[in-house]
């Protein structure tokens, strides 16, 4: 019975004591600045307005080996869920010639167990898992990545 009666009362002094103490940490960011910046995370910031994606621009150059490579056109608004794919209207070997899109490689037509099947792989369908459009935006943060060509003594 005294032990029921003393983890009651730590119970109760838990859920008086805890709340306060949490809200106390919130206030407190402990000299971690975030890309957030000194925002609390209980606060609610205005978003960023949107960045600007260009129209249409040549193919964009990879920088390392097994980059995906990169959308260099707006695809706002493109469909791709289970019945339908808009990127293959353009990507697709049938109508890459007319659109003048680059075709999908031959791996987005390999299962796992690399057996070449006549359409889309059901792993490589959802495009934009790997494939994304590029913003005209500044790098969140500084950084000194080279790209491969840079690294070999290439370019």
């Amino acid at each position: 019975m005294k032990k029921l009666i003393y983890a009651i009362t730590a119970a109760v002094m838990l859920s008086i004591l805890l709340p306060k103490a949490q809200s106390e940490d919130l206030k407190d960011n402990g000299g971690v600045i975030s890309l957030r910046g000194q925002a609390q995370l209980f606060e609610q910031d205005k978003a960023e307005d949107m960045k600007r994606v260009q129209r249409d621009q040549s193919p964009i150059a990879r920088d390392y080996l097994h980059q995906p490579p990169l959308i260099p056109h707006q695809t706002r608004n493109y469909k791709i869920n289970t019945n339908s794919n808009k990127c293959l209207s353009c990507h697709s070997w049938k109508n890459y010639r007319k659109s003048g899109a680059t075709k999908i490689s031959m791996t987005h037509f390999e299962t796992r167990d690399r057996q070449q099947l006549s359409d889309v792989s059901p792993r490589r369908y959802f495009c934009t898992q790997c494939h994304v459009t590029q913003a005209d935006a500044e790098p969140l943060i500084a950084n000194d990545f080279k790209p491969v060509e840079e690294l070999s003594g290439g370019k």
